[in-house]
């Protein structure tokens, strides 16, 4: 696959993590891949342990030149010098998050497997559409989005897309020519070697 058609890849970051301990392991990912973003994906709703893991992100990214984005907290993503926010309820929130970070920001929305929700968000100025999962899982109804899904909005649909959830090397093989982003995260974390792992997910982008 030739460089200038290749996915690009957005790091997620795990649910929890020790902030201290947790920047070395990013930073040892972001010298070793070539990383466009890092998606702080935190369970927790504790405002302290949020501000504490998106401080140590920014530092570790930023020092590398990544974005940060984080999941749906606009007021921390602006009073954090982040560079925008990642919206997990479709296309619902992508214009409030527009007008209030300005256009500069970054604003992506998660639209599960529906294309109408993707397009509404791209309507409303979202920077990306993110679908999932693409592969198998036993979560949530248990379903994947299809192939055709972003065959279809690569082939019709400007606003870049990522694709993300229970990603296999054999998954990035097959969607690598029809997405423009893969989310990285949980696939790699559980891992003793993140680095080589997402390394060898992504290896068959070449």
């Amino acid at each position: 696959m030739a460089a200038d058609d290749r996915p690009q890849i957005t790091l997620i970051s795990p649910p929890s993590f020790d902030a201290e301990v947790f920047s070395d392991r990013i930073a040892r990912v972001l010298d070793g891949a070539e990383i466009a973003c890092l998606r702080l994906s935190l369970g927790t709703k504790d405002e302290d342990i949020l501000m504490r893991a998106a401080d140590a992100a920014r530092l570790v990214a930023h020092e590398r030149d990544v974005a940060v984005v984080i999941d749906n907290h606009l007021i921390l993503a602006e009073r954090l010098g982040l560079d925008g926010v990642h919206l997990t309820d479709g296309a619902r929130s992508v214009r409030k998050a527009r007008k209030d970070l300005g256009a500069d920001a970054i604003v992506g929305a998660f639209c599960g497997a529906s294309k109408h929700e993707g397009m509404s968000a791209g309507e409303a100025a979202a920077d990306y559409v993110a679908f999932g999962p693409i592969g198998e899982t036993r979560l949530g109804d248990g379903s994947s989005v299809p192939f055709d899904v972003f065959e279809w909005w690569s082939e019709v649909i400007e606003v870049p897309v990522i694709a993300e959830g229970a990603l296999t090397a054999e998954l990035v093989e097959r969607f690598g020519p029809v997405t423009d982003f893969f989310a990285v995260g949980e696939e790699i974390w559980g891992t003793d070697d993140p680095l080589a792992a997402l390394k060898a997910l992504l290896a068959p982008l070449g």
